[in-house]
């Protein structure tokens, strides 16, 4: 068997196991988000628009709509990456019936990236279509959210999956999500504009993956791309994804080859 073949074969597990429960993800993976954006779109911004001055005289739905698309990313892949992992490797031992087969460490890991990946274009594609209809896009650039959004879970998900398989209790995960998910779905530009923050918290909400993500989603999706902001953000996230991976093959080999 090829190693590409190889790789493949987690990928195909986590998809049988998540024909048994995809029913139960659409809350948090659909209906959710289009609360958020029916209450924060419609209803708060009722009285935003009236009173707000938003950039280049936009809507808040508008600008409200694609940072919640790439906020949920972040959220959802998050939780994939932790709990899941850890159950994979002390709970449920997952990953230890994986490793003896002819499966590699670097197939466990591409595999179950990959399945988080397939949940963020599954979710994207919902979501993006969601706010289309709500007339949250103004430009067909709007498709291309799509992948940021893809690679804003997964630059997420690597980090959080090395620390998955790094700790032995799941008690960090509660603080993680506490302490760092919850305060950049709150302050990376994805209900108000970061500038409108104190000076040291605006420069650490620029430095989160986030505010790259967000930022992006809403260039594309409002048609107004400004190419060399646009690299930047591609190229943090990828280089995100990238220190995550790296650090995810070596907290597996730790945990796992012992």
């Amino acid at each position: 068997m090829t190693d590409y073949a190889l790789s493949l074969r987690p990928l195909e597990f986590f998809f049988a196991q998540y024909k048994r429960v995809w029913r139960g993800t659409i809350v948090s993976s659909v209906v959710t988000p289009i609360i958020y954006l029916t209450a924060f779109g419609f209803g708060l911004g009722t009285l935003v628009d009236r009173s707000a001055d938003l950039p280049d005289g936009i809507s808040y739905l508008e600008f409200v709509a694609p940072g919640l698309l790439a906020a949920t990313a972040m959220q959802i892949a998050s939780f994939e990456a932790s709990w899941p992992v850890l159950s994979a490797i002390k709970w449920s031992r997952q990953y230890h019936a994986m490793l003896a087969t002819p499966l590699r460490i670097v197939d466990i890991v591409l595999g179950h990236q990959g399945f988080i990946a397939f949940r963020m274009l599954m979710t994207a594609t919902i979501y993006l279509g969601a706010i289309a209809a709500f007339g949250a896009v103004n430009s067909p650039l709007g498709l291309l959210a799509i992948p940021v959004t893809v690679l804003v879970g997964v630059a997420f998900a690597a980090p959080i999956a090395a620390w998955g398989a790094y700790t032995e209790t799941d008690a960090s995960f509660v603080a993680i999500f506490r302490f760092l998910i919850i305060p950049m779905f709150l302050f990376s530009g994805t209900f108000f504009p970061i500038d409108r923050l104190p000076g040291v918290l605006e420069v650490v909400a620029y430095a989160t993956p986030l505010w790259h993500g967000v930022d992006l989603c809403r260039q594309l999706t409002l048609g107004d791309v400004h190419p060399a902001s646009a690299l930047v953000h591609v190229v943090y996230l990828l280089a995100f994804t990238g220190v995550g991976l790296a650090l995810a093959f070596y907290s597996y080999r730790r945990r796992l080859l012992v």
